[in-house]
């Protein structure tokens, strides 16, 4: 960055002061930090009118109004989703106006941005009561007193016919044609529906609506967001800057987080579980999710990173690290440090299978007490209750490396249960169930 970028001057052309700039430049670092974007070309206009905006809030004491959207299309929020609330948070600490939109009516159709085939529409009873969850998770991220709330339904549900036709009149075929997720399916012989088009046309909207100065999200939201520029152009508006970040990799390091592909860290699971996942990470992703998925300075993780380089640190003492920062965030140091207790007795001291089968339970709360018996016997593992109850007296059952002499448990998401001496089974949660 040269003196020209940052030397700029305010609407009456007179020299901003040090102390102005200094704090714009504090802010603008924080606020792109970890964020990414298609090509440098879009990265240095967004940078440019980013400090823009910011001379022009500080100096007038006008936060930036600041929006993140969220589709309720699942009932929980994993480390991937808590990426642009973390982001949202950095705003909220600078002093800006945050608002998280609740998209009840964008999920409806469905966003297509990371899919190569059609989403199914959602039906509203469902969408609601995400929302009602989503709104409650993301208040562990967010303060809820300086947090706005809206949803997207207040604008998009009052729109007539005629009002679509107008903003569709902004776009061209050939503009949503271009994206991969499109192009795509139409090479392969797949439909493309006219009602997906329609969603980045809402998206767009909203911008608008909110009358947004900037917008957070992933890089698969580009299109989207952009799509609030043009319309906020079209209505005379300032166009709102984007701020992109990349995907959270899921558990194998490879597919974005995700619960449907199951290589998630809840937010709300236990912090053994949470603990025993962040374990699980490949060596190569590990800057990634410290960057994305904690609360470390910038300082720290590259301190991480530079001692795994140069094998002062081993990438398992790393990956401690990292899952004591997860469940530390979410469950608080102390639940940490147990959880930390609770693998290196289950799992250093022991070998255990990497892959090994999965009994399904039916959960209601974090944990469950269930019948042994009942658990193991549809596996075919132990074939009558006085075969239990022989294992049970001579130890020969254990819960999470624990020895267990009840035939009543309680187990969670994620329990290891050990039987005998090499046969071994992981507890796993009916999603389905509700």
């Amino acid at each position: 960055m040269n003196d020209d970028e940052i030397r700029v001057k305010s609407e009456d052309q007179k020299p901003l002061s040090d102390k102005l700039l200094t704090e714009v430049e504090r802010q603008h670092t924080e606020i792109m930090r970890g964020t990414t974007f298609g090509d440098v070309s879009t990265r240095r206009v967004m940078e440019k009118e980013l400090r823009n905006r910011l001379v022009s809030s500080i100096s007038n004491r006008k936060p930036l109004r600041v929006y993140l959207g969220v589709d309720p299309t699942a009932p929980d929020l994993h480390l991937g989703h808590c990426v642009g609330l973390r982001k949202l948070r950095t705003f909220q600490h600078l002093g800006h106006q945050v608002i998280l939109l609740i998209g009840d009516f964008t999920g409806l159709v469905g966003d297509p941005s990371d899919k190569d085939s059609l989403r199914p529409m959602r039906a509203e009873k469902e969408l609601e009561e995400n929302a009602r969850s989503y709104q409650d998770q993301a208040f562990k991220v967010l303060d809820p007193i300086q947090t706005e709330v809206r949803r997207n339904s207040e604008w998009l549900a009052g729109l007539d016919f005629a009002d679509v036709i107008r903003l569709a009149s902004n776009f061209t075929v050939a503009q949503f044609l271009e994206r991969d997720t499109f192009a795509n399916r139409l090479r392969d012989g797949l439909p493309v529906y006219m009602h997906e088009f329609m969603y980045g046309l809402m998206q767009g909207y909203d911008a608008y609506a909110l009358d947004a100065d900037v917008q957070i999200g992933g890089t698969d939201q580009t299109f989207n967001m952009m799509a609030g520029r043009i319309l906020q152009r079209a209505y005379n508006r300032d166009p709102q800057i984007i701020v992109t970040f990349p995907i959270l990799v899921g558990l194998d390091g490879k597919a974005r987080m995700s619960k449907s592909s199951g290589n998630h860290i809840g937010i709300s699971e236990p912090p053994s579980e949470q603990y025993g996942k962040a374990m699980s990470f490949p060596d190569n992703v590990l800057n990634d999710v410290f960057e994305l998925a904690t609360n470390l300075s910038a300082s720290k993780i590259a301190e991480i990173m530079s001692s795994m380089e140069s094998k002062s640190l081993h990438p398992m003492d790393a990956k401690r690290l990292l899952a004591h920062s997860i469940v530390t965030e979410w469950h608080g140091e102390a639940a940490a440090n147990i959880a930390a207790d609770h693998f290196t007795q289950v799992f250093s001291h022991r070998e255990l299978p990497e892959e090994m089968p999965e009994v399904t339970v039916e959960f209601l709360t974090d944990s469950k007490s269930i019948d042994l018996f009942d658990l193991i016997s549809s596996t075919g593992i132990v074939s009558s209750r006085s075969e239990l109850k022989r294992l049970l007296v001579q130890g020969g059952i254990k819960i999470d490396g624990i020895s267990v002499d009840k035939a009543m448990v309680s187990v969670r998401p994620g329990t290891v249960i050990k039987i005998g001496k090499r046969t071994w089974m992981r507890v796993k949660a009916d999603e389905s169930f509700s």
